[in-house]
């Protein structure tokens, strides 16, 4: 473990898709209850779109002091883009939380049709082809989630367990530092305790909980 890993106490939560900054105040809550000063990373996800709000995580992040970072969904991925472009940003550790890496059969299904893929706005392209297998600085960790209750149900088939959008294969990107399961739906792996227990351990230890 790293000094700057072992030390930084600091963490940015990053929303996924449809959402704002508000809804990650419960897990900001359940992560500053494990001893972490939290600050939520708010962007435009639809109409803005991913590449303006990595640009704006770069800048958030090449001048500050080292941080953790927490992303949820989409936010993974913003997350796991700018590290990825800027591998010197100053992140000690980052969990994802139910993010397709490797790509969603939703976000592909919903892009088929014109008036379904335009949920999915300017951030379509990046959720239907995924991140690159990991090979950077930090280590990440994925949380997935196993209860199939949400969206993708309604417009794809998992072949596998999901967590009702994304399938568990899907988060099984190559390079990942570790990989657990919660009981949780999709959306539910922003509220859900053993999901904040489990980053919360990856943040300071590197690995998870597997016990849990």
């Amino acid at each position: 473990m790293s000094d700057d890993a072992a030390s930084t106490e600091r963490l940015l939560l990053l929303h996924g898709i449809w959402n704002a900054r508000s809804w990650m105040t419960p897990l900001a809550r359940r992560m500053r209850g494990h001893g972490f000063r939290v600050e939520i990373f708010g962007y435009p996800s639809i109409f803005g779109g991913p590449e303006p709000a990595v640009d704006a995580l770069i800048e958030r992040l090449r001048e500050g002091p080292p941080v953790h970072l927490v992303g949820h969904s989409l936010g993974g991925m913003v997350g796991m883009e700018a590290l990825r472009r800027v591998p010197e940003l100053p992140v000690a550790r980052m969990v994802c939380l139910g993010s397709p890496l490797c790509g969603s059969a939703t976000a592909r299904s919903l892009g088929r049709r014109a008036w379904t893929g335009l949920v999915l706005g300017r951030s379509g392209p990046l959720l239907q082809r995924g991140c690159e297998p990991w090979r950077g600085h930090p280590p990440v960790g994925m949380v997935a989630g196993n209860i199939a209750r949400g969206l993708g149900r309604l417009v794809t088939r998992f072949d596998g367990e999901s967590d009702g959008t994304v399938a568990l294969a899907e988060t099984r990107l190559p390079g990942l530092a570790d990989h657990c399961v919660v009981p949780a739906s999709h959306t539910g792996l922003a509220f859900s305790a053993d999901a904040a227990a489990q980053a919360a351990h990856f943040l300071r230890n590197g690995r998870f909980l597997h016990e849990a």
